[in-house]
């Protein structure tokens, strides 16, 4: 945004300084990754700038069903199991946090939200120890669990920061009118925060999709991740099919965060319009 015109020469100086600092910083963590997007398209069998020729030879090798299909594949289905599972909990929990108020609330939402305080090594090293003595290490039931766990605090944050916007005398009207409660929830309130629950469900999915330590810990050979199998390509195999493959989860993450600003905006104009 401009300054007025009635702005000191100080303040004009401080803004262009400003300016120039953010747009340096905005630089420095983008360029390293665009540059992936140019390698990826190497006709060289090898890692190298300048490009020597260009080729989609990379990309073709995508395609095959073993390694990277088979990893996209498990990928796809623990994420999206595990956004299900998140972004019911999530939503469960941060409605029933939101309307009601009890003396150990802070207590019970700093528990729920530990995940993003603990180190993430000692989450793999603890799942590892109590999925092996259950006997599901190295299984998908296992390692959607886990994932289950450390996206539950994305969706909750998420959800209880669009509740507190929400008008709970709707809750009430609709009690006073004989509907249960799941019915409120299901016709009233949920309509209302949906867009915050989508968003709090790509958060979910983002975060098993991207996940890699956990995976390193508990996940057996049938169930190597993408992540998992990009860190086994990097440390057998150096070639340019991994910056590919890499190139391409840039778009999907650019794709992914549109559509949560998109499902931002649509937020603040239900929030407006309940206002």
């Amino acid at each position: 945004m401009a300054l007025p015109a009635y702005a000191s020469t100080g303040q004009r100086i401080w803004d262009v300084v400003f300016r120039t600092v953010c747009a340096c910083g905005f630089l420095f963590l983008v360029l390293p990754v665009l540059i992936i997007i140019p390698i990826s398209f190497s006709s060289s069998s090898f890692l190298s700038y300048p490009l020597p020729g260009f080729s989609t030879k990379w990309y073709e090798a995508l395609f095959v069903p073993y390694p990277w299909m088979m990893s996209v594949k498990n990928s796809l289905i623990v994420a999206s199991a595990t956004t299900v599972l998140a972004t019911c909990l999530g939503t469960l929990a941060a409605y029933g946090l939101t309307i009601t108020s009890f003396r150990f609330k802070p207590i019970l939402v700093g528990l729920l939200i530990s995940p993003l305080v603990v180190p993430l090594v000692i989450t793999a090293l603890a799942s590892y120890l109590f999925l092996a003595s259950i006997g599901l290490l190295g299984t998908y039931t296992g390692l959607i669990l886990i994932h289950t766990a450390l996206a539950v605090p994305f969706v909750l944050i998420t959800v209880m920061a669009t509740l507190q916007g929400f008008d709970v005398n709707l809750i009430r009207a609709g009690a006073s009118l004989g509907a249960r409660p799941y019915k409120v929830f299901r016709h009233v309130t949920l309509p209302l925060i949906l867009p915050g629950v989508l968003s709090g469900a790509i958060f979910a999915f983002i975060t098993s999709f991207d996940e890699i330590v956990v995976a390193m810990f508990i996940a057996g050979p049938a169930q190597f991740t993408l992540p998992r199998q990009l860190y086994a390509g990097l440390r057998d195999h150096l070639n340019p099919s991994i910056v590919a493959i890499a190139a391409l989860l840039i778009l999907v993450s650019v794709l992914l965060m549109g559509v949560v600003e998109l499902l931002r905006r649509r937020s603040e104009r239900l929030g407006g319009l309940e206002g």
